[in-house]
């Protein structure tokens, strides 16, 4: 089934499963940076046998937790959003 198929059955892209490629590319960093990250809990995923997968709209969730925490100093923009 393509993911189009997926979609056409009112899957929602923010539900999309990611590889760590795809997280990478999505991230702009490298796949063993993302790796590296999931094997210390460092970013939300989930181990699937051997390999790694990761939900998209938890990834954004995530990336939006680190970009307003007060280590990032945008933290003021929290109120913002």
């Amino acid at each position: 089934m393509t993911r189009d198929g997926d979609n056409a059955r009112g899957r929602s892209r923010d539900n999309e499963i990611l590889t760590i490629e795809e997280v990478a590319a999505y991230l702009r960093l490298t796949p063993q940076t993302i790796y590296k990250w999931a094997q210390e809990k460092r970013i939300p995923a989930a181990k699937l046998g051997k390999e790694w997968r990761f939900r998209k709209s938890i990834v954004d969730r995530w990336l939006d937790e680190q970009i307003l925490s007060s280590a990032s100093g945008f933290e003021r923009l929290k109120g913002e959003t």
